[in-house]
């Protein structure tokens, strides 16, 4: 009995240390904006009516149909870096919040951005070079995903 609980013990802690590190402003990922209609480009705020957790963290919806798209194929629309701005992640290896109105969907995946004060990251990722910076952005992402 005491060898299971041990085992029980070391899986949980393996499974909290492995998590990945989601932006989670406002309690929930894209700042609680529907991860489902960015793919329709549409960044629309969801409902606490229609919420879902994946991954140990929460998602909004704005419609029942957009959750229920969501959990079919979750992984497809988890925005990239957990939520952060990607031009952040890819020039600075650094989190920053985003603008849950800025946002790029490209090759299938979501990208969100920091757009404030003057700053549109979604501008300078579009002005350099993109796939660069993916590439930039995916290497740094594997050093940073974890961490909090």
């Amino acid at each position: 009995m005491r060898a299971l609980l041990i085992i029980f013990l070391v899986s949980i802690s393996s499974t909290y240390a492995q998590q990945i590190d989601y932006n989670i402003k406002k309690g929930f990922v894209a700042n609680g904006y529907d991860v489902v209609a960015y793919f329709n480009n549409e960044a629309i705020e969801g409902s606490k009516n229609f919420t879902v957790e994946f991954n140990g963290v929460k998602f909004k919806f704005f419609t029942q149909n957009n959750l229920d798209i969501f959990k079919i194929s979750p992984h497809k629309y988890i925005p990239q870096y957990g939520g952060y701005c990607a031009y952040a992640i890819a020039e600075k290896g650094e989190k920053v919040s985003i603008n849950p109105e800025t946002f790029e969907i490209r090759d299938g995946k979501l990208y969100l951005f920091y757009n404030a004060w003057g700053t549109n990251t979604l501008e300078l990722w579009l002005k350099n070079n993109v796939k660069g910076l993916q590439e930039k952005g995916d290497k740094n992402w594997e050093d940073l995903k974890y961490m909090d």
